[in-house]
């Protein structure tokens, strides 16, 4: 079975956001009357005692940041009627009563009907082409609406699989291909094959700055920025990360500024193939470069060319089919957003690189 060291890092963790408040409102309604209840008198010791404080007491294994959020939701009451002060203080003699809500990490790893762009599918694994805004695995802030919640849904084996099959990530605002396992064996060959550096995972990327055509190794261990903890960068004590850059073609474009000025705009296009896969190492090795990525603000980029989100695809994706034996090899074409922005640098940039990716399909 993939064991925890195995796993790679993250690359580089809307729809109608009215129907689906309103679908989770449905539910939570719906799940009310499942919910556990815990309901005790307050004893004289507890006179005065707020109401989060006491809560505790009478439900040890949640948090009192949790009891906070249940008050606030409407789920305590004293004497039969709803409190949503936490610092409400008791008087003995009152009965509380608590609806034991789980908590939304708990919640987390649960069938969702979320759309599965699928590129491949057979018995052992599938490949998707994930949609920019797409988180792929719960986490703080996005504890429903994910790719594994998707798969949970998709299909019943997920529910037995680590991570529901996933064995690599992509950011959330970066798009492209990724593949899933859908049996174990298929699971932890992937993970292995990803562990040796066996699958090619390669990139497109639209960044500032022009550059020199030609291929840049970029060998620079990545660790967390001690700076900020959002961010990664370029560490002596970081973890090695090595990504080919290529860059395919610079140009300096002229961007409106206001409605009478322009400013130039100076874009390089590249191709990036991973030997490793930290947590946004593309993006942290190009802007180690001087050239952070286009709408990627974490990094220095800036909105550009009509993006609002870094322009990063994961273009090709290829790999030893983990039962069958055979090298496959996986395509995504260019977003609309990203498709518009890499027109902008003029046909030679699509040109090179298609060029480059199918002079690497059978390598």
């Amino acid at each position: 079975m993939p064991q925890a060291s195995d796993w790679e890092d993250a690359e580089d963790g809307e729809g109608d956001d009215a129907l689906r408040d309103a679908g989770a409102a449905a539910l939570q309604d719906a799940e009310a009357a499942a919910f556990e209840t815990r309901s005790a008198q307050v004893p004289a010791g507890g006179h005065g005692a707020r109401l989060d404080r006491w809560l505790v007491g009478l439900a040890p294994e949640f948090s009192r940041s949790w009891l906070q959020t249940l008050i606030a939701q409407g789920a305590v009451q004293c004497d039969g009627r709803v409190q949503t002060v936490a610092s409400r203080r008791l008087a003995a003699g009152q009965r509380i009563t608590l609806e034991l809500r789980p908590t939304a990490q708990s919640t987390a790893f649960r069938a969702e009907p979320v759309p599965l762009p699928i590129v491949f599918e057979d018995a052992h694994l599938l490949v998707l082409d994930k949609p920019a805004g797409r988180v792929v695995h719960p986490a703080a802030g996005h504890w429903s609406g994910t790719l594994l919640n998707g798969l949970l849904a998709h299909h019943a084996g997920a529910a037995q699989l680590p991570r529901a099959g996933i064995v690599h990530r992509l950011d959330k605002d970066t798009s492209g291909l990724m593949v899933v396992a859908k049996t174990l064996v298929a699971q932890t060959a992937l993970v292995r094959a990803i562990a040796a550096r066996e699958v090619r995972r390669e990139y497109l990327a639209l960044a500032h700055g022009r550059h020199a055509p030609g291929l840049v190794c970029i060998d620079r261990p990545v660790g967390r920025d001690p700076q900020s903890r959002v961010r990664m960068a370029v560490l002596a004590g970081g973890k090695p990360a090595r990504t080919d850059a290529t860059c395919l073609h610079s140009v300096e474009l002229a961007q409106p500024a206001d409605g009478r000025t322009t400013v130039a705009l100076p874009v390089s296009a590249w191709h990036c193939r991973l030997h490793s896969g930290r947590t946004h190492q593309i993006r942290v090795h190009l802007a180690s470069l001087g050239h952070p990525l286009l709408g990627d603000a974490l990094y220095g980029g800036r909105p550009a060319l009509g993006l609002q989100r870094q322009a990063l695809h994961a273009a090709r994706l290829a790999f030893v089919h983990p039962v069958e034996g055979d090298w496959r090899v996986f395509s995504a074409a260019l977003p609309p957003d990203l498709e518009a922005a890499w027109q902008a640098l003029g046909p030679w940039a699509l040109e090179a690189a298609a060029t480059i990716l199918q002079k690497r399909e059978d390598t």
